[in-house]
């Protein structure tokens, strides 16, 4: 009696993985694109994919989708980034691919899931520290992780404060305060999501 032949299962998810790219860049409707970069951004929060999600170019699909003028598509590229960097790999990429700054510009979005994101993936990229890649912790940055650590919003509070303490040096931390009491500007603080009612 003839065995079946084994079946890789991985081969199965990078087919899908392969599938859910192609979608996203063949079709024209918004709702689809957003459910599939919302399916790709879930996919790379698991460590056995990340070699496929490499292989697929998927942490630069995400890198170009923060560009979009699409708040959701931002919201998910951004969550999928934060996502992927914790493995080393990953992070090198974002960062030789010139992600930070396309990064720190979603630190000025109104949606505050895509800004909470955005300052856990500078933390990531940033750890063990900082010093090789200095825009991380450019004075912009410094500044509006200043702002964020006053926020109402606990969450966004919290990352701030741990981002000013383990990402900066106290002399980075008070010159981006004495600019700040000498400038009123800078980024906004994003919006609250107003409580979902059943």
């Amino acid at each position: 009696m003839a065995q079946k032949p084994k079946v890789d299962p991985h081969v199965g998810r990078l087919g899908y993985l392969q599938a859910l790219v192609t979608e996203f860049q063949e079709t024209a409707s918004r709702d689809a694109k957003e459910q599939v970069l919302a399916n790709l951004a879930n996919f790379a929060y698991d460590p056995g994919n990340y070699e496929y999600l490499r292989q697929l170019q998927v942490v630069d699909l995400f890198l170009d989708s923060l560009s979009e003028e699409n708040e959701t598509l931002v919201e998910f590229a951004m969550g999928g980034l934060c996502n992927l960097c914790v493995d080393r790999a990953n992070k090198e990429h974002i960062l030789q691919a010139g992600g930070v700054p396309l990064i720190t510009n979603c630190l000025a979005s109104t949606n505050e899931e895509t800004v909470l994101s955005a300052v856990t993936t500078l933390m990531y990229l940033g750890s063990p520290g900082p010093s090789a890649h200095p825009e991380l912790t450019a004075m912009p940055v410094v500044q509006c992780m200043l702002r964020f650590s006053l926020s109402a919003n606990a969450r966004l509070r919290n990352l701030a404060q741990i981002f000013l303490e383990d990402l900066c040096s106290p002399s980075q931390v008070a010159e981006a305060r004495s600019r700040q009491a000498h400038s009123a500007l800078g980024i906004p603080l994003p919006r609250t999501a107003p409580p979902q009612h059943p």
